[in-house]
């Protein structure tokens, strides 16, 4: 009660312990106390009182209404006096200003570390590892000069690329994330060059300098600076090629662009990979201005002719060009890694030496053995070296690398045998935890105190697939058309209990309550 006297502005909350301690406490010492300290409150105090006075009349005489009433009161107090101890309490909390400042105590408060001082590699001699914090020195790029393009306008796209594709990560999410993104960025910069012209293409001379500048800027902003060879990208890829069509004039003349635009303004990223519209569309918009007399059903007859595959090739990059110039940036990067990703997660990007020492030591095991295990463990131990892959991806990869055990006559299951999870066909983390990259698209994070990180979609210990024969060309990802479950009918409902009776575990408590407090006022 003391506390309360001592802050004049919560008058009633004194009154409504007075009325607590009048209404259930019979300690004649604690009401009076609880009066004195109301007197001493300087404001209104004698129309409290009566107030006081009124509600304790009611309590003793009035009926149930009265009493429910007084215990609203009553609780509310109790609220209102825990939330005064918490305004206090935050009182004590120091400013960052504060805490920056020299201590006039010899109690000290947590120290904030910032990452600049964070200790460096204790290694300097040998390369960072993969997960250690990294950040990436930025500094001023040397620019050829010749390439006539403002490329803060594309600012955004370029550090995204030199985040995906930075200098101690580039190699490890190669495959899923960095190249990915840096073909997306030179489809946009394709596009946003012809922006100034005609042309959908670059000539090979203004190419050369423009993707040195590329490059240059990239690694003044952490990129890794082999990323061409990681990629296999090079300033032909931002010429037309052997593509007979590159400006933009014959381009709408013989390609349906409305129908292009429709198909490739929104891809979806749930459907594209299995269900195409935008990738068809390309497709037939490549071949229309090659000039083949080929449609996307006739693909075999177009891989029989290498040039003219490699022409198609060059037209889809022609394709990409005029897409960028209709999208805006973001919107352009967003469907090219869509695009990018349904490519990627269709093949396995791991290589697989011959297993001979696994197929040797499991090939006529029936129960687990160690040496048959201690040999696959080997062997994926090496795998996990290599890169970081997908979820999709990795399904891929263990029913391949168990292809290649049946072919050589291993007919067990050793990934169950053996405990083998579709996380352990890619990187560890930290060497404990293996990560599966997601299979739609994803980017590397930079964090000012943790460096680069990346988001593991799967690490759960899922058991990596057993091929049922030695061939994987029925494999597929794409689930076929499915109807969705019938609604649950009336009588379903009235079995399980419904969503109704669920409705009741929140008001029955509240209920219970007040049955209880009638049965004490009573």
């Amino acid at each position: 009660m003391d506390n309360i006297c001592d802050h004049p502005a919560n008058k009633v909350v004194a009154l409504a312990y007075l009325i607590c301690y009048r209404a259930f406490s019979t300690n004649s010492e604690d009401y009076d106390r609880g009066l004195f300290c109301l007197r001493r409150c300087p404001l209104e105090a004698y129309g409290m009182m009566d107030c006081f006075h009124t509600v304790s009349y009611s309590y003793l005489n009035g009926n149930m209404c009265h009493r429910l009433l007084l215990l609203v009161i009553c609780i509310s107090s109790f609220h209102d006096g825990v939330a005064l101890a918490t305004v206090v309490q935050r009182r004590l909390v120091l400013s960052m200003r504060e805490q920056a400042q020299s201590p006039s105590s010899v109690v000290f408060d947590p120290i904030e570390i910032s990452p600049a001082v964070i200790p460096q590699y204790p290694y300097p001699n040998e390369s960072l590892p993969p997960m250690y914090p990294t950040f990436p020195t930025r500094y001023e790029p040397v620019l050829t000069g010749r390439c006539p393009v403002n490329f803060s306008v594309i600012s955004n796209a370029m550090d995204k690329t030199a985040s995906d594709c930075s200098q101690p990560m580039a190699a490890l999410v190669g495959n899923a994330i960095c190249c990915p993104q840096l073909s997306s960025l030179l489809h946009i910069f394709q596009g946003f060059y012809g922006l100034t012209s005609e042309q959908l293409v670059l000539q090979e001379a203004v190419a050369n300098d423009c993707f040195s500048d590329i490059i240059s800027i990239l690694a003044s902003r952490g990129a890794n600076q082999t990323i061409p060879s990681l990629c296999s990208v090079k300033s032909s890829n931002l010429t037309g090629g052997s593509c007979p069509v590159t400006d933009v004039a014959m381009f709408e003349k013989l390609v349906n662009v409305s129908k292009l635009l429709d198909a490739c303004d929104t891809v979806d990223p749930l459907k594209e990979c299995c269900r195409p519209i935008c990738q068809p569309a390309i497709m037939e918009a490549a071949l229309q201005i090659s000039g083949g007399q080929f449609s996307t059903d006739t693909s075999s007859n177009v891989a029989a002719q290498p040039n003219h595959m490699d022409s198609i090739n060059d037209c889809k990059r022609v394709v990409y060009s005029y897409i960028s110039r209709k999208l805006s940036s973001d919107a352009a990067n967003t469907a090219f890694r869509i695009l990018s990703s349904c490519k990627v997660n269709k093949a396995c990007p791991l290589d697989f030496e011959q297993p001979s020492e696994v197929i040797k030591d499991c090939r006529n095991v029936a129960a687990p053995s160690p040496s048959c295990c201690k040999s696959l463990n080997s062997y994926i131990a090496g795998i996990q070296k290599q890169m970081l892959i997908t979820n999709k991806q990795a399904i891929i990869c263990a029913t391949m690398f168990g292809s290649m055990l049946r072919k050589g006559g291993v007919m067990t299951n050793v990934y169950e045998l053996c405990d083998v999870d579709l996380k352990d066909f890619s990187i560890q983390a930290y060497g404990q935890q293996g990560c599966l990259l997601r299979s739609l698209p994803s980017d590397l994070i930079f964090d000012k105190s943790t460096g680069f990180s990346f988001t593991c979609d799967l690490t759960d210990n899922i058991a990596a697939p057993w091929p049922s024969s030695s061939s994987i060309s029925s494999l597929s990802l794409c689930a076929p058309e499915m109807s969705l479950p019938a609604l649950p009918t009336s009588e379903t409902k009235r079995n399980n209990g419904g969503q109704r009776e669920e409705g009741l575990d929140f008001p029955m408590p509240i209920f219970l309550f007040f049955i209880m407090v009638t049965a004490f006022l009573y």
